[in-house]
């Protein structure tokens, strides 16, 4: 691809950082998680005022209707300057660009708005505790009932569950559709309808972001689904192929070079990249952050043609995950603490949470399972 940026594309990465430097905001030290989604919500609603949030949604939806380069770009403008992100992530790169493909005009006109400003918070509810990557084997049911469905089952991991007032679900509607996948519905739940319950999981950080969902027959209208009744896989895939291969890793390339940048200066200053081991690890880190660059420019190419994204997202998912973790690990060595040691500081927060890579998003297992029989053609055993 051509990687000379047009003048419309500098305007547009130059307007950013304009907008930035005059309105960023560093979140202040928070007490408990719901005060910081609470100063989320402010700042996101700050940034729907400026209409830096949802770049890449429609113009006629609130966005910008930002190119692929763009989007690029926006993200790397706006992970530069360590700006915080907004709190409604599962709704601006998720829910949107789904109902984008398979929603009706007015769930588009309803939900899309609140979702820029905050003033709705979006969660995700597909995994389970009996079928996390295997998502074609969720057992939660959804019974049809005059005006709609009651829903009844369980989920998990489900980020920001405490806090959403919507949730993008997946239930089945078919126990005798021939295939698993053709039995199951994607619809909008109310998330503070009766019949929810909501049981926060604390984390190996000690944070609690994640979330256990009963759902005891909780009535969604008709008009809520997403997609025909029995197309949820279809609407399942565009979701989770923008999870794992669009607007977050360009984001986290970024990032993660702005880490490996601080880390590289303080094993400088301390003498740390005397020990080989040390300078081994932040060269592997260097090396991985490369090869995630060059996933994402052919990602970009691929969306520049108008194409959407396919299974090669899994690629750019298992290489994420293997340079965060990798990353992470090297910090540990530069600031002297073993994973055996007593734990503290942002390193040790950094390697904790990454841990948690191999798993968010689809487990790396299944991510190889799609390239083996999407990319490769191997036959199942």
């Amino acid at each position: 691809m051509d990687l000379s940026l047009s003048a419309e594309d500098e305007a547009f990465a130059a307007s950013l950082r304009v907008w930035l430097a005059e309105h960023l905001e560093q979140p202040p030290a928070f007490g408990d998680l719901a005060d910081e989604v609470a100063w989320g919500r402010r700042w996101q609603a700050t940034l729907a005022e400026g209409r830096w949030v949802g770049v890449h949604w429609p113009e006629a939806y609130g966005g910008r209707g930002a190119t692929p380069v763009q989007v690029a770009l926006y993200q790397s403008e706006y992970a530069r300057a360590q700006a915080p992100q907004p709190v409604n992530r599962v709704g601006i790169n998720l829910v949107g660009p789904t109902l984008l493909a398979h929603g009706s005009e007015d769930q588009r006109q309803r939900w899309m708005p609140a979702i820029l400003s905050a003033e709705e918070i979006w969660c995700q509810l597909f995994s389970e505790p009996d079928a996390g990557s295997d998502l074609a084997s969720l057992s939660t049911r959804a019974v049809p009932v005059d005006g709609g469905y009651r829903v009844t089952g369980r989920k998990v991991w489900t980020s920001y569950a405490q806090f959403a007032d919507w949730g993008l679900c997946l239930a089945r509607t078919d126990l005798d559709a021939p295939r698993p996948q053709q039995g199951i519905t994607a619809m909008a739940l109310d998330m503070r309808a009766e019949g929810v319950d909501i049981r926060p999981l604390v984390q190996l950080t000690g944070d609690a972001e994640f979330n256990e969902v009963f759902l005891d027959e909780v009535f969604v209208p008709a008009e809520h689904l997403i997609g025909p009744e029995g197309h949820g896989w279809t609407v399942a895939g565009s979701t989770l192929a923008h999870e794992r291969g669009t607007n977050f890793p360009f984001k986290e390339q970024v990032v993660h070079e702005t880490y490996l940048a601080r880390l590289y200066a303080e094993a400088a200053a301390s003498g740390a990249l005397e020990d080989p081991e040390v300078a081994d690890a932040l060269a592997s880190a260097w090396i991985e952050l490369g090869v995630l660059r060059l996933h994402n420019l052919r990602t970009l190419t691929r969306l520049g043609r108008g194409e959407e994204p396919g299974p090669e997202s899994s690629w750019i998912k298992l290489t994420w995950t293997s340079m965060t973790q990798h990353l992470s690990q090297a910090g540990l060595l530069v600031v002297g603490r073993g994973t055996e040691s007593g734990l503290a500081g942002p390193w040790a927060r950094q390697w904790l949470w990454s841990r948690a890579a191999s798993i968010a998003g689809g487990t790396s297992e299944i991510q190889r399972d799609i390239i083996a029989g999407r990319i490769l053609g191997l036959p199942r055993r």
